[in-house]
């Protein structure tokens, strides 16, 4: 294996360095985008149930922000509660940006490389197209080892760069999609919280009042 790599010659070494990028970015968002960390399980009835009990102060925001993605939207909404629904959606979708540029991170790095990886596989054929004509000018066509090598240089890298390519896409396509699915199932979750902020408020307000008297 090692033999029919190094038989691609020095432009594998940036076909390389880009397989090595695109796996690391693959681990990374796999590991980022699980469902449990963007989307903790027991969170929204955790937060409703702070609503509910009127633990809402700036230190529960600030944990709660720390928490995950949805726990920082959560929070952008909490913060604008008493704001009215129009300034909640506006800092909700303040929130949702940052949260959505934070889980696309990479992503374009990964895009990046499936397509300059077939275009470094051709830059290596084309280097071994060289080197083959090179061998003929100096030794003729008669020695086939030499066009061979440079044949071979050719090939090897077209199959690298199209193996480097390939694996990027899908996954830059699949994590893409795996972003923009977390991303509408937060934004249920924050409309199912902001309907119960609105629930909420008015009751609060007329214990107030009930309290003033």
């Amino acid at each position: 294996m090692w033999e029919l790599l190094a038989a691609g010659g020095k432009a594998m070494i940036p076909i390389g360095i880009a397989a090595v990028v695109a796996l690391a970015i693959i681990l990374e968002r796999f590991w980022s985008l699980r469902r449990k960390e963007v989307l903790p399980p027991n969170l929204p009835g955790e937060v409703r149930n702070w609503a509910q009990h009127r633990r809402l102060d700036d230190e529960h925001l600030k944990a709660l922000a720390e928490t995950s993605p949805l726990g920082t939207v959560f929070a952008a909404a909490l913060r604008a509660r008493h704001l009215g629904r129009e300034a909640i959606k506006e800092r909700v979708e303040d929130a949702g940006r940052h949260v959505m540029h934070d889980m696309e991170k990479f992503l374009n790095t990964l895009g990046t490389i499936a397509l300059i990886s077939p275009l470094l596989g051709l830059f290596g054929t084309v280097i071994g197209l060289i080197n083959m004509f090179l061998a003929i000018l100096n030794s003729g066509i008669g020695d086939a080892n030499q066009m061979a090598g440079g044949i071979g240089e050719a090939l090897v890298c077209t199959a690298a760069g199209l193996s480097v390519a390939i694996p990027a896409y899908i996954f830059h396509r699949h994590l893409r999609a795996k972003v923009v699915g977390l991303g509408i199932e937060l934004e249920k979750e924050v409309v199912a919280l902001i309907d119960t902020i609105e629930a909420e408020v008015p009751v609060q307000v007329a214990a107030a009042r009930r309290a003033a008297k």
